[in-house]
């Protein structure tokens, strides 16, 4: 009797063990993933409540590219510095570093009285001269002849070439104060004399203020002319056999997403200490906004290449990171972090090496959404 008690009691023990055993797996099926695992399960109808669809990353053709950085730069002979050959006080001005200016435009006003001295002297000169070219031709017509002798004549005429050479020399003088001889006369003499803009463009440094003397080695502003603004990326020695005149470059600052367009146009010969040279590229659109020495981020295209790569809804950002989707067992979903690349109608390159299998290709947002969201529900 004591031998079949014994049997009915490890009976129930081994049942009540079985259903506490099964009880378990109820509840484990009913828990959401945990988020830490990265791996996240749905069911058939968030599948396709969400629109989510997989399939096999894809061969593209695509262009690899080349991230390097540079700045905004301008050749020597697109930048002006404007100074006055005699020196003067600055009697007006009101230019401000970033202002556009016109070719031709009245940049300051300066005054001196060697302005007037100048003046005064090419119009002596001038009057002298006239005098002089009258007596050189009716020398002429006298010794012709014969009723003065070869010496009075080659005298007046060496007298003549001389001060045709004093008032060319006056001339230039005026020219350097932007005076035009030509419309100068007793009645317009004056004090002051215009700087004109050279070219048209926008003052990057004024260096003077109203009152001033300036002498003529001073610098008063210095202007630049956008139409050459160019890009200086700088490429290390290792990359320079990918680059070739003619690349598509994208460029964009550090303070903005927007992107400008450049192309390559030559690549200096040799390296510096660093082993890098200066490639530069011509951009496609002047902005204002890009100025000479702004830091700025670049992408070159290089090659057409043939990539593996997943549809941009494939990608997903998370806190910095790029992200897609595993597809490991029915609706179970392992999130793996990748290196994007190039994008190209729609598609993006990876360049992280992809386990075989299938992926999220379409709307792999939702995926994150319940995945994170199961985290903060457990």
């Amino acid at each position: 009797m004591r031998d079949i008690l014994n049997v009915l009691a490890g009976s129930l023990i081994i049942m009540t063990g079985c259903h506490s055993s099964a009880d378990n797996k109820e509840v484990t099926k009913a828990q959401p993933a945990d988020s830490s695992s990265n791996t996240v399960q749905l069911n058939a109808m968030q599948v396709k409540n969400a629109g989510v669809e997989t399939g096999k990353p894809e061969l593209k053709q695509m262009h690899s590219s080349l991230k390097v950085s540079g700045v905004i730069d301008v050749p020597p002979q697109n930048l002006y510095s404007i100074s006055i050959p005699l020196g003067g006080y600055l009697k007006r001005m009101n230019l401000l570093p970033g202002m556009q200016v016109s070719k031709g435009q009245v940049l300051a006003v300066l005054e001196d009285p060697q302005y007037v001295q100048l003046q005064e002297d090419y119009l002596v000169a001038q009057s002298k001269l006239s005098y002089l070219e009258a007596d050189f031709n009716r020398q002429q017509e006298l010794n012709q002849s014969k009723a003065n002798s070869d010496k009075v004549l080659q005298q007046v005429k060496s007298d003549f070439e001389s001060q045709k050479v004093i008032v060319r020399a006056l001339s230039e003088k005026l020219h350097l104060i932007n005076i035009n001889p030509a419309t100068l006369k007793s009645a317009n003499i004056s004090r002051q004399v215009s700087i004109l803009a050279p070219i048209s463009g926008y003052v990057s440094k004024v260096n003077v203020n109203t009152g001033k003397y300036v002498a003529p080695t001073d610098v008063l502003f210095e202007l630049l002319d956008p139409a050459d603004l160019h890009l200086s990326l700088t490429v290390f020695e290792k990359d320079l056999s990918q680059i070739s005149p003619g690349q598509t470059v994208i460029a964009w600052t550090n303070n903005s997403s927007e992107k400008y367009q450049a192309e390559v146009h030559f690549i200096t010969q040799g390296v510096d200490e660093s082993h890098a040279a200066e490639v530069h590229c011509h951009l496609k659109k002047y902005d204002k906004r890009l100025v000479p020495g702004m830091f700025m981020n670049a992408e070159i295209a290089l090659n057409n290449a043939m990539v593996k790569a997943l549809p941009d809804n494939a990608i997903v950002k998370w806190q910095g990171k790029n992200y897609v989707f595993k597809v490991d067992r029915g609706n179970t979903f392992a999130m793996l972090p990748v290196e994007t690349g190039a994008h190209t109608d729609g598609f993006t390159e990876i360049r992280t090496n992809l386990p075989e299998g299938e992926y999220v290709i379409n709307n792999a947002y939702p995926v994150l959404m319940k995945m994170k969201n199961s985290g903060d529900e457990e």
